[in-house]
């Protein structure tokens, strides 16, 4: 495992006035987008910042560079079992607003 995958909406007080189209939020405030991947001992390992435009989360993790090795097949050897099944390469833990990919294991919302 990675980490744990996860996005922070930043509200960006002094947004400069050429900018504020790009960076508005539907809260009509200005803000920037932040994803990071954290492992269990909160070392963070990835920090991304979204581009002008990206107002959500799926937008952010299509241009993220943290992807573009997984997406090529490129990933560490890594083996591990879940349920008797055996999965090979990196995995995320993630929230249910991630698509389904082979790479994220979601969250149990009531075990």
């Amino acid at each position: 495992m990675i980490g744990s995958i996860d996005y922070m909406h930043w509200q960006w007080k002094n947004c400069p006035t050429a900018w504020q189209g790009d960076y508005g939020n539907r809260n009509d405030k200005k803000s920037i987008i932040l994803e990071v991947v954290a492992s269990f001992n909160t070392w963070v390992w990835h920090a991304f910042f979204g581009v002008a435009g990206s107002q959500n989360d799926s937008n952010v993790l299509g241009q993220s560079p943290e992807f573009n090795d997984v997406l090529r097949g490129h990933s560490p050897h890594i083996m591990y079992q879940i349920n008797n099944t055996i999965y090979s390469g990196w995995y995320y833990l993630a929230n249910e607003i991630y698509p389904r990919w082979k790479t994220f294991v979601k969250t149990i919302p009531n075990p």
